[in-house]
């Protein structure tokens, strides 16, 4: 084979797979910081009980996160729009920096929840900045699939991160595992500072000025509808999601290194189902894609509830995996719906609304599951029907839209 043939057939694969090269950058980026943030982030909930934290107050920590979440999406699409890539992912990675050095000083609850406002800033928050850059890379008509691409390598670290997190803790104690954890993280977070400055053409753009409800005005009836349904199975998925951990070590009494290993199995799930779909959601109508995806975040708290071993947990939790089928998809149908010239703040502006939202959730959650974990399970699995129904009846597709933009 010659070497032009070579450099053809390479140059096919990283265009079938939206592999530009500001999207390489973004992924090798997403894969250093993200190592350190799963580290601890699954055992969070475990850690604040280890610090004297009630169930309240965990259940509290799932309500901030969403609250957080919703709090950074937006600015961090305007300042997506307005600043570039590259200076935004510096900004959120010093924030990050602040935030895990609170949290390594002080050892107790509020201390972390401080230390949240900080270092919940980098996923939260570089979110819409991550889908703008990939959109201006690929084109809408690769959409699904760079995004595609940015969830499987999103599962890299989500699948190493728990496992060497669990080695940590079983190791040092809950306490000191999670500290070296956090300290982990800033130094990846320097790293991942200077590796940022290889995104390349991030040249700041010309923004139309508009304010957060004069850009929900402009909203059309299909992104509305597809944020009502994803707040509804949302609720599903975040009634019981603090509190996976604690079903699993404390109820099923497994080891912290066999929860990591359980993470690893959704995790791999995912990334293994996200390139065929992805071929065919670029070509095909959307609406099955997502549609799929909610049934599988409807059924995974029933199987949970029945899962009294480990390997009936490898199969939840194969089952929680699955759930990211049409994610991509999902997300590529938010940006193909939004506001022309504004993709960024679009983004950013439907998981403010949806996360804002969706962060009572968890609060319910915790008193549920203080009630009775039962109840918890039972009545996310109600939520994730009530959303599967709603977007099968009003969700629509995007079949003519990239035609249209």
């Amino acid at each position: 084979m010659s070497e032009t043939t070579s450099k053809l057939q390479l140059n096919k694969f990283k265009n079938f797979l939206a592999l530009e090269r500001n999207v390489i950058h973004l992924l090798a980026l997403v894969i250093i910081i993200g190592v350190g943030e799963k580290m601890w982030e699954r055992f969070l909930p475990k850690y604040i009980e280890g610090i004297g934290g009630s169930i309240l107050v965990i259940g509290g920590l799932g309500f901030f996160q969403n609250i957080l979440n919703a709090f950074w999406s937006l600015p961090g699409g305007y300042i997506a729009d307005t600043l570039g890539n590259k200076k935004a992912f510096f900004i959120f990675n010093i924030l990050a920096i602040c935030g895990y050095i609170i949290a390594i000083v002080f050892t107790n609850w509020f201390a972390v929840v401080v230390g949240m406002v900080f270092f919940s800033a980098w996923s939260s928050v570089s979110l819409p900045a991550s889908m703008s850059l990939i959109v201006k890379s690929v084109g809408t008509k690769k959409t699904a699939m760079g995004i595609s691409m940015h969830s499987i390598v999103r599962r890299i670290p989500m699948m190493l991160g728990p496992i060497i997190g669990g080695v940590l803790i079983t190791t040092f104690g809950i306490v000191i595992g999670i500290k070296i954890s956090f300290f982990i993280s800033i130094v990846l977070c320097v790293v991942g500072i200077f590796f940022q400055q290889q995104f390349s053409n991030d040249k700041k753009e010309q923004t139309e000025s508009i304010s957060p409800w004069q850009l929900w005005k402009k909203f059309d009836a299909r992104i509305k509808n597809l944020l009502i349904s994803d707040i509804l199975i949302r609720f599903c998925e975040q009634i019981p999601y603090v509190f996976v951990v604690l079903w699993c070590l404390d109820t099923v009494k497994i080891s912290p290194v066999e929860f990591g290993i359980l993470t690893s199995i959704e995790m791999l799930t995912s990334a293994l189902i996200y390139i065929p779909v992805a071929s065919f959601s670029d070509t095909l109508e959307r609406k099955p894609f997502v549609t799929i995806t909610f049934i599988f975040f409807t059924i995974f708290p029933t199987v949970l509830y029945f899962s009294n071993s480990f390997f009936m947990l490898a199969i939840a939790f194969f089952i929680r995996g699955l759930k990211e089928f049409g994610e991509p998809t999902r997300k590529a149908m938010i940006m193909d719906f939004s506001v022309a010239g504004a993709e960024a703040r679009s983004f950013g502006l439907y998981y403010f609304i949806r996360d804002t939202i969706v962060a009572f959730a968890a609060f319910v959650g915790g008193w549920l599951w203080q009630f009775n974990p039962t109840i918890n399970l039972f009545s996310a699995f109600v939520f994730g029907i009530i959303g599967t129904v709603y977007f099968l009846m009003f969700g629509k597709g995007t079949e003519k839209v990239l035609a249209i933009k």
